[in-house]
């Protein structure tokens, strides 16, 4: 990763316990673009005004979709970081451009911790510079994209929450660390009101999301096989109202999350 011309998150890792999982429906054809103009332009005025721009995803199963995390201090602080960022010049230079590329922007899931110390690590590494577009696009025709980020969505019952968040910090941690992951963090759904309700979030859903680092697709692939695994997703089923969600995720090139 090239550093020469970087710059950390604007709010440390560990004090972030508001987190959206953001996934954009897009134009066929259009990730790319859409990379670009994130890439190029949202990354840093985003982080200016007060919120981290976590990671931004290529997701290898759904080729028109971009996924991204961003984070905040407080409820509060995310009315006031959105308010500065999209009320600002630089969404209002690039907004067009942009949202000519999606065609859903509304599936977002509001998150915090699902313990304390669940949230992500302090230990980012340095944003890249900003790559051209060609050699982004290059590096993810030849699979030289690593580590894979794999992200799972659990829909539970209501009533289950505790009794599945306490078994998978019990169990699944340490499930995931023998298959050669490395757990990056787990969230449960935030319950507070959207604070800024311009850019809406998914409500009425009871979730626990769990992020993982894979060194390679084909570790996550092995690891997703692995019978002790595959056993413990057997033994949670009872708590879900329906299948969990699997994300597979390449960062782009800019991406903190690596």
């Amino acid at each position: 990763m090239n550093t020469s011309h970087s710059a950390t998150s604007a709010v440390p890792a560990d004090l972030l316990p508001v987190i959206e999982l953001r996934q954009y429906t897009l134009v066929p054809g259009q990730r790319e673009t859409l990379i670009d103009i994130f890439d190029g332009n949202f990354v840093e005025p985003q982080d200016a005004a007060g919120m981290t721009v976590i990671g931004q995803f290529r997701d290898l199963d759904r080729p028109d979709m971009f996924v991204w995390l961003r984070g905040f201090a407080s409820m509060d602080r995310r009315r006031q970081a959105l308010a500065a960022f999209y009320d600002g010049p630089v969404w209002a230079a690039h907004r067009d451009a942009a949202n000519a590329t999606m065609i859903d922007s509304d599936n977002v899931l509001l998150l915090r911790p699902a313990w304390p110390g669940a949230g992500f690590a302090p230990a980012f590494c340095e944003r890249a510079a900003l790559y051209p577009l060609e050699t982004s696009l290059k590096s993810n025709r030849n699979n030289e994209i690593s580590p894979l980020v794999a992200a799972t969505i659990h829909y539970l019952n209501p009533e289950s929450v505790a009794a599945f968040v306490a078994r998978f910090r019990n169990e699944a941690a340490s499930l995931l660390a023998e298959q050669g992951a490395t757990p990056l963090a787990a969230f449960v759904i935030e319950p507070a009101e959207n604070s800024f309700p311009r850019l809406p979030v998914r409500i009425g859903e009871t979730v626990f999301v769990h992020l993982s680092r894979f060194e390679s697709i084909d570790a996550h692939a092995r690891a997703a096989a692995a019978p002790s695994w595959r056993d413990f997703l057997g033994s949670v089923q009872p708590y879900e109202t329906k299948p969990a969600e699997h994300l597979r995720l390449t960062p782009t090139s800019r991406s903190l999350l690596r």
